[in-house]
């Protein structure tokens, strides 16, 4: 009560200072940890790489029309994400709150991004294993792009101090997207150990502990809340169905199988990992395959027309999407993008991605779990 009676006898000139002065003092106290939506830290290959092979000499690149052509914010220019317009994790940033999307590491001057919105380590045509993509030259393994987190943790540390980064970090939301280019060097090898001769079991094992060690550095370097996406329905995209010369409406079974088991055994580690850490940390696991099958089986009833052949850059090898001077020189396009459930012989479109940004956000247990993105936001707090 005295207080608040002193309080109300000081005059206004006065009060206001000493607000501007309590205003000032927390800011320093707390420079970078008082943003609505958490940061960022976005890794995994080419379905959410936003233009990190750009900065790479790699056979693996979006960065040229008509890659980008839904992208509002770069006015339908290409950025180097592998689809029409925005990518998962674009999407699921933006429900969650963020005006901007955490740019390409490889980048030049982002390393400021790392305090506020995060950083995209992602790169296409990247893997769990470091020898995955060697086909394609340049590309950055899922160990190098933590690796790269290491820097920016350096960065964060450097600006905020130890203890604020802890925090900070804390309350960041980290995504790793990977897989799908193991499977398919598995079943299309270019690594000459990485064989069928080494049968399914092994080496979903060998994926799954790989992954498993990534993981846990993450966690180590201050990483509280990480959504781990299992692998796809990669027997049902165009350019497996092609080279298996696999009819219409069907799928492989094979490539399909081994991803089944996989994302199985990989769910029971991060029910482990979950065991282990909880309730300090979270892992959640995201069950793209069902959720993917689902629309492609289903795709008349989530308003698509086609989810067999490619928008952009046919149905048979080389595959390639690109827009040339002319139509002679350009890859064949479908009219309707947002009819498409793939945008190329190996990515959705942004159509597809809105569905799938969706299920993972407000889905329930079968989708994601234990808990969905949505819910995870607020983990914690």
């Amino acid at each position: 009560m005295y207080i608040l009676h002193d309080l109300a006898n000081i005059p206004s000139f006065t009060m206001t200072t000493i607000v501007l002065i309590f205003i000032f003092h927390m800011l320093h106290v707390l420079p970078f940890c008082s943003c609505a939506a958490a940061a960022t830290f976005v890794f995994g290959d080419s379905l959410v790489d936003v233009g990190n092979n750009n900065f790479l000499f790699t056979l693996s690149k979006a960065d040229s029309p008509p890659y980008g052509i839904d992208f509002k914010p770069s006015h339908g220019h290409p950025t180097g994400r592998f689809t029409n317009g925005r990518t998962i994790s674009d999407i699921v940033g933006e429900a969650l709150g963020s005006n901007s999307f955490p740019p390409p590491y490889l980048a030049p001057n982002v390393e400021s991004n790392a305090t506020h919105i995060g950083i995209n380590y992602a790169s296409g045509a990247s893997g769990i294993l470091d020898a995955t993509g060697t086909l394609f030259i340049g590309r950055v393994p899922l160990s190098k792009q933590i690796n790269n987190f290491e820097e920016s943790r350096r960065y964060i540390v450097n600006a905020m101090g130890e203890e604020n980064a802890k925090r900070f970090l804390k309350k960041a939301i980290f995504s790793v997207t990977i897989g799908s280019n193991d499977v398919i060097n598995y079943f299309q090898p270019s690594i000459p150990f990485l064989s069928k001769n080494i049968s399914p079991t092994i080496f979903q094992d060998y994926l799954v502990s790989n992954l498993t060690m990534n993981l846990q550095r993450l966690h180590k370097l201050g990483a509280r809340k990480i959504v781990v996406v299992g692998v796809g329905p990669l027997g049902c995209i165009p350019f497996i169905r092609a080279i298996g010369l696999i009819s219409r409406g069907k799928c492989s079974v094979e490539v399909n199988t081994l991803i089944r088991k996989y994302n199985k055994k990989l769910k029971m580690e991060i029910d482990r990992l979950n065991k282990e850490t909880r309730p300090k940390a979270i892992f959640i696991y995201a069950n793209s395959y069902d959720v993917f099958r689902e629309i492609i089986l289903n795709h008349e009833q989530y308003g698509f027309e086609n989810s067999d052949k490619p928008c952009c850059g046919g149905y048979f090898p080389p595959f390639v999407c690109y827009k040339g001077k002319n139509a002679n020189t350009s890859s064949v396009m479908c009219d309707d993008r947002g009819k498409y459930v793939f945008w190329d012989a190996y990515h959705p479109t942004e159509a597809a991605n809105v569905i799938i940004a969706d299920k993972f956000l407000n889905g329930d247990p079968t989708v994601i779990s234990p808990i969905n993105i949505r819910h995870l936001h607020n983990y914690g707090s």
